[in-house]
């Protein structure tokens, strides 16, 4: 067998709380989309992931995550997605995912909805991310260019949503070098099963998958 179970299981990477420290000025903590849309009553996209907000605690372990990185001095990276009125960054004849942001108008940017919720919002001196208009956080942004001007090997993933964004995002830093964290109770997606299903078959390949308690505890180890 070329593949054994062990090595497309997550447990290939869970690594216990007391076996990974984090170095802050080789660590980023990086938020895909904490934003209204998602996060808040009133979003779009609010009803549709409340179910694995309220099973998994997103919205109250990604503070934590944002806290404890504040504290330790860890590089913190908001990645927000938005559009401009039309949609126009979207082909005319979308599929998938990107046809229902398009045709529910979802992230004009500029909206309350497009913003970053208040729990996530950014301090002085952290990062914004510029020209997320798809799926990965690196395909069409300076989340790399940024991330290697501040020496960052190690990254700290949360975020919206797990099976899409998230995921589309921990692939590609895989890929250009970085070692990932994805924090499962700190993310969520449109159903709890996509969410634990994400995690139990794909996060092990591309990350080390992980929780918040073992985030906070490696970031002030």
């Amino acid at each position: 067998e070329i593949f054994p179970s062990s090595f497309t299981s997550s447990s290939t990477s869970n690594l216990k709380m007391s076996e990974f420290t984090l170095d802050p000025k080789e660590t980023a903590a990086v938020f895909i989309e904490f934003q209204n849309e998602f996060t808040t009553e009133g979003g779009k996209l609010y009803d549709a992931v409340k179910p694995c907000l309220d099973k998994v605690g997103t919205m109250e372990n990604g503070p934590k995550v944002l806290e404890a990185a504040r504290n330790a001095g860890i590089s913190i990276f908001h990645c927000p997605i938005s559009f401009e009125k039309g949609h126009n960054e979207i082909s005319d004849l979308p599929y998938g995912i990107l046809a229902g942001v398009k045709e529910g108008e979802a992230f004009l940017q500029g909206s309350w909805n497009a913003e970053i919720c208040e729990s996530m919002k950014p301090s002085e001196g952290e990062f914004v991310v510029k020209g997320k208009t798809g799926l990965c956080g690196f395909k069409s942004t300076n989340l790399d260019f940024l991330l290697r001007q501040k020496g960052v090997k190690n990254i700290v993933l949360c975020g919206f949503l797990t099976n899409c964004c998230v995921e589309s995002s921990m692939r590609s830093a895989y890929e250009n070098g970085y070692k990932v964290y994805t924090v499962k109770d700190a993310c969520a997606a449109t159903s709890i099963e996509g969410h634990d299903a994400t995690f139990e078959h794909n996060f092990g390949m591309f990350s080390i998958p992980t929780s918040t308690e073992e985030v906070v505890a490696a970031m002030k180890a």
